[in-house]
């Protein structure tokens, strides 16, 4: 593909030149070629940035339009970006290396953003926006308001560059908020494009921007004063230091964050159907994806016929070039990610892991960032494969006593996003899932609902996004309380 050049900025539905004259380039991360390159969003374009955002906040427009309009929008934003979703498609294998197949694949990423919009924009038809309640006798009236929550800053990591965006995106603008988008640097290019379709879709001057920058930028962004509400999906790491500015400020934030999710493989689990869900779940994206599934919890009982069959799987995967439609396992978003992957791989091997498969780099891959998928056999629930989030294709199986100690053993980590139980009987598997302490739960399969909300426990952020959640979560409740009904 031709090199991709940009040159300026989206803010408020203009195109405008940067302040500073730096520039980034995105290299693909499946043989390092150049992709394309891009102003980098100095503190000033910040501003830019905000400003105009708190200037259509306040002036109202937006916020007061009829909540059916700011529906219409969001609804034509999501048709725009179905109608190009190959050049998404196309561009975000580019920039991130996510296989064309796949659910968690950048098709699967891209043709999910109108199933998305769909259900948020029906959650938002119905949603209470404005309900009265009484006290008993009705002597006492009072009006709530889910009232939108103000300027929004929206920080997007590289992993789920445009559905990501959405999510924060659409239902802000359907709350009435004004949004300041900042992608990651390393997929910033599919922003333009959804750039270029925002005005299209009817999104009013002043109401979205979108300035890709590095981490002085994000930075900026969150303590910005006229800032209301930082939404942030990325590391823990990260989420902390931006919930510390954002208490400083009392200003409010919903924080995605990290996790090292357990799978629970029960005695009378059926394996055609749990190696397929483990593959999925820890593999997916390669490897890439906050919620996988990368702890797998066994008995001794079912311990060889698991890892068996695993490492068999993983063996046959084929690695290589996320454009190519066998591919079932791309590269990494980096060389700097590759070497933190390999780190860990060898870090647990002197822990007492096995590796059963993988560990490598694959042959024939001279370019780009490649691991092969690896599976550690024999990992202590407290080492640091077991414990920290590896963001990359690398499972840890992790052997149990009974019931009680793959509970345990699944709530010790500092993280509660995801997880998984493995069983015959579903309602059992329905219990073990209340027990484990985590957003999300997945009883025989994995694949996430978008009409329910999607967040975690502890350490692995605060908030919710998905379902009519993530649209209470870009409001404040006002309660405007009336006379006395006249009796």
């Amino acid at each position: 593909m031709n090199v991709i050049e940009r040159s300026q900025f989206f803010v408020g539905g203009a195109w405008v030149g940067p302040k500073g004259d730096g520039i980034v380039e995105v290299i693909s991360p499946n043989d390092e070629s150049l992709i394309g390159h891009f102003p980098e969003a100095t503190t000033a374009d910040v501003d830019v940035a905000v400003e105009t955002a708190r200037r259509a906040f306040d002036d109202g427009s937006w916020r007061r339009a009829p909540v059916q309009q700011r529906i219409d929008v969001a609804r034509r934003l999501g048709t725009l970006i179905g109608s190009r979703s190959g050049e998404f498609i196309q561009l975000i294998i580019n920039e991130m290396g996510a296989p064309i197949s796949g659910g968690a694949g950048a098709a699967g990423q891209v043709l999910g953003v109108p199933v998305l919009v769909d259900l948020l924009t029906g959650f938002a038809t119905d949603f209470p926006w404005i309900s009265e309640r009484s006290a008993p006798g009705g002597v006492s009236r009072s009006l709530v308001v889910h009232e939108p929550v103000g300027v929004v800053g929206a920080i997007i990591p590289w992993n789920g560059p445009l559905f990501l965006a959405m999510a924060k995106m659409v239902p802000a603008l359907i709350s009435g908020c004004t949004v300041v988008v900042k992608p990651a640097p390393e997929t910033a290019l599919d922003a333009y494009l959804l750039a270029e379709i925002a005005s299209e879709a009817g999104i009013p001057p002043g109401v979205l921007s979108i300035v890709p920058g590095g981490r002085e930028a994000g930075a900026h962004l969150v303590a910005h004063p006229l800032v209301d509400k930082i939404t942030f999906t990325g590391s823990t790491a990260a989420g902390r230091q931006i919930a510390a500015v954002c208490g400083q400020q009392l200003k409010r934030a919903s924080l995605e964050l990290g996790g090292k999710s357990a799978a629970i493989v029960l005695d009378d689990a059926d394996m055609s159907t749990t190696i397929p869900a483990l593959v999925a779940g820890g593999l997916g994206n390669n490897g890439q994806q906050c919620f996988a599934l990368s702890r797998v919890l066994v008995s001794s009982t079912r311990h060889g016929e698991l890892v068996d069959a695993l490492a068999s799987t993983f063996g046959a995967l084929r690695v290589g070039h996320a454009l190519d439609p066998a591919t079932e396992l791309g590269p990494l978003i980096s060389a700097a990610q590759r070497d933190r992957v390999e780190g860990y791989i060898a870090r647990g091997t002197s822990d007492g892991a096995r590796i059963l498969t993988g560990g490598r780099r694959p042959t024939g891959l001279d370019k780009g960032w490649y691991v092969e998928p690896t599976l550690l056999d024999g990992v202590d629930n407290r080492s640091a494969v077991a414990q920290e989030e590896i963001f990359g294709p690398v499972i840890s199986v992790i052997e149990y006593r009974d019931e009680a100690d793959a509970l345990a053993k699944a709530n010790d980590s500092i993280f509660g996003l995801s997880g998984a139980v493995f069983t015959e009987d579903v309602s059992h598997g329905v219990d073990i899932a209340r027990e484990v302490r985590t957003g999300t739960f997945h009883v025989n399969h994995f694949g996430g609902n978008l009409a329910a909300p999607f967040g975690g426990f502890k350490c692995s952020g605060i908030g919710r996004e998905w379902g009519p959640e993530g649209l209470s979560d870009f409001t404040e409740l006002k309660t405007i309380n009336l006379p006395p009904a006249a009796g």
